[in-house]
């Protein structure tokens, strides 16, 4: 008994460094998080690459656009496709946020989705990205986590990158430094060229 005793700290510090569980109490769903200097993401973090969904075509079901319009991975079939799922209570998400919002706005080679998997929905993603300033972004949603359970994944943050066709690539299983050599090295092989 005492060696599982001991084993214990060390499985909760593996599921801190990995990411969120999706399941959150209703308590912890509804604060807004804000950023400062000292919670910025450490340089080249990185989550667990994923490859076992490979040329897996990305799911159907339907999210909520910024405008409350209905959405779906499809809408941006065409050009590669980086689809990342977070939420507010979530703190490996809110740390990378900063740094895919960089991405965003640096990298035109593919587009960016960040599907908020806040069961509020805007009520805390709206003030969240009011207060940090997120410039290209967009808050989309998914209060229901259809998206996350079409994708078969417990995680967050997840962030799964598709080719043109939708066909995905990998994905990142817990937080990552979007700024760093590894991302970028990931990204340059799904698109097959360099920035």
């Amino acid at each position: 008994m005492r060696p599982v005793i001991a084993l214990l700290p060390v499985a909760f510090l593996s599921l801190a460094l990995a990411g969120c569980d999706k399941a959150k109490p209703s308590d912890v769903q509804g604060k807004v998080t804000d950023l400062t200097a000292s919670d910025a993401m450490p340089t080249d973090t990185i989550g667990h690459v994923d490859i076992t969904h490979r040329g897996e075509t990305a799911p159907a079901v339907p999210f909520v656009a910024p405008d409350g319009s209905p959405a779906t991975l499809a809408t941006w079939r065409g050009k590669p496709l980086m689809v990342n799922l977070w939420a507010t209570w979530c703190g490996p998400c809110v740390k990378e946020m900063p740094t895919l919002d960089a991405l965003a706005a640096k990298d035109g080679r593919f587009q960016i989705v960040a599907v908020s998997q806040d069961m509020a929905g805007q009520k805390e993603v709206a003030p969240f990205f009011a207060k940090n300033g997120f410039k290209t972004l967009k808050p989309y949603l998914d209060k229901q986590n259809v998206l996350m359970e079409a994708l078969k994944m417990d995680t967050l943050p997840t962030t799964i990158f598709y080719d043109a066709n939708g066909k995905e690539q990998w994905r990142v299983i817990g937080a990552m430094d979007w700024s760093g050599t590894k991302a970028q090295t990931l990204i340059d092989g799904a698109i097959g060229s360099k920035s």
